[in-house]
């Protein structure tokens, strides 16, 4: 099983968005993942073991982020 997190920043305008997209951004690739977990512009894929430190991550970013969680059993590479 995977956790799929998708995440959409939001902020009332656009300097605010600069801001919490750099410390979003640069908080998230501080964090110790394994290789095993991906990331693209607006999703995050991690192993279950990683779901607290990842759902601390997101609430420090609570009132600036829409975020859903995924368990998916399975996921297919297309392409």
């Amino acid at each position: 099983m995977k956790l799929v997190y998708i995440y959409d920043i939001k902020a009332k305008d656009k300097r605010i968005f600069n801001r919490v997209k750099r410390m979003f951004y640069y908080n998230l690739n501080k964090l110790y993942l394994k290789n095993s977990s991906w990331k693209t512009k607006s999703v995050l894929v991690v192993e279950p073991e990683y779901e607290e430190l990842i759902d601390d991550f997101f609430k420090d970013f609570k009132s600036n982020l829409e975020v859903y969680k995924i368990r998916a059993k399975l996921i297919e590479e297309l392409f």
